[in-house]
């Protein structure tokens, strides 16, 4: 167990990233991630750290800078947020097609326009198909690990892809709270030395990235990210393992809270698992029998694992902090209701957009989920599919 301290999710994860000491970091603010840069320039600055700090003209800059560090063999990290990310688009997908185990912090915030700073989803789930693996933080703590954990994750031979680790902006980012870290010393033999795979600057084997890789190929390469993020699975559950025997913080794709008796429950991720444990509690104290499921692992989708955990449910309830627009529901709500899709027993499977841009998610509202969920128990039928929670009427 580390030393209990108090400090903002921005400045825990600037301090992880010291830990981990990456050959090169990108940089161009955006806020609200802006803290994290500003926090790891100063340990570069003060001899902290070894890093080579690439400060460039832009977020699309900044993964160019990186997807070259990275393919030269450097272990290297980013942070962005909402439109820095998708400035970065592009470069996202190359990252990703090249096989590049570069980590990037991700303080999730709502996309332009209207302009809005505060924290959604939709940053990040914009991103779902770019081939990065992704995990979503419920506070600091959970950011400071998931990005020590991240490392090890994509740079293992079997997965070799991008890993980006999300929290909410200015709900986690900006928030002190009590955490524990591990010693330098810890961290930086659970990390280990990076051995990089086919770095352009090793002259006695000397590859090519970026090639053109038309109809005779492309397919194939394709294929082989799929199963990288197919290989990832195991290496994030035997990473948690290994990152729970030195911390005693356990992590899995998901985390089930009062599940195994429920009939019914809610998915959710980010910081709203919070809140939605707490009204859990409070139901169960009614005599009602719900539960909660906190995704972390949204890429890859642990589609057989919700499976497992779900299927016993009357009804279930998605909550996305994001929309797609035009779609038949939120990116969260479309997977989980497709992975249960073909299961004999499954449950009604409902979807709540909320918290858009910021907006708070209280317990009334969680309340009226759970209200919603017992009339679908008690009457087998859905009213509403889709209901915007945190919408003024």
């Amino acid at each position: 167990m580390g030393k209990p301290v108090a400090m903002t999710g921005n400045i825990a994860v600037a301090n992880a990233m010291r830990q981990i000491n990456p050959d090169v970091c990108a940089a161009y603010p955006i806020t609200p991630s802006t803290e994290i840069m500003q926090q790891f320039a100063s340990f570069v600055a003060d001899g902290k750290v070894d890093t080579e700090l690439v400060t460039v003209e832009s977020e699309h800059s900044a993964m160019s800078a990186c997807i070259g560090a990275s393919a030269a063999g450097g272990r290297v990290m980013t942070a962005t947020s909402a439109n820095g990310l998708a400035l970065m688009w592009e470069m996202l997908y190359i990252a990703s097609g090249n096989r590049l185990p570069i980590v990037m912090m991700v303080v999730n915030r709502a996309l332009s326009a209207p302009i809005n700073i505060h924290g959604d989803h939709s940053d990040g789930m914009g991103a779902r198909d770019s081939g990065w693996i992704q995990f979503y933080s419920e506070d600091g703590q959970e950011a400071y690990d998931n990005l020590i954990q991240a490392m090890i994750i994509g740079q293992n031979k079997d997965v070799r892809l991008p890993v980006m680790v999300g929290m909410d902006g200015f709900i986690i980012s900006h928030s002190i709270e009590n955490l524990e870290m591990l010693s330098d010393q810890q961290a930086k033999d659970f990390i280990g030395e990076y051995i990089p795979f086919y770095p352009l600057l090793n002259i006695k084997k000397p590859v090519t990235y970026g090639p053109l890789d038309l109809q005779d190929y492309y397919s194939e390469h394709k294929r082989q990210q799929t199963e990288g993020m197919r290989a990832a699975k195991p290496v994030i559950l035997k990473t948690a393992q290994d990152f729970a025997a030195l911390s005693g913080r356990k992590y899995g794709f998901f985390e089930p809270y009062r599940l195994e008796d429920a009939e019914i429950g809610i998915l959710t991720l980010g910081s709203s698992a919070g809140t939605t444990r707490y009204v859990v509690d409070l139901m169960r104290d009614r005599g009602i029998k719900a539960g909660m499921v906190k995704l972390r692992v949204f890429r890859p989708f642990p589609m057989e694992e919700l499976q497992e955990a779900l299927g016993h449910l009357k009804a279930l309830a998605v909550m996305d902090r994001c929309d797609s627009f035009g779609a038949a529901g939120g990116p969260v709500f479309s997977e989980v209701r497709s992975s249960l899709y073909d299961q004999p027993n499954r449950p009604k499977v409902v979807n709540y957009i909320y918290g858009l841009g910021g907006r708070d998610l209280g317990i009334s509202h969680i309340e009226q989920v759970i209200g919603d969920l017992q009339k679908i128990k008690e009457t087998g039928k859905v009213e509403e599919l889709i209901t915007y929670l945190t919408v003024r009427e």
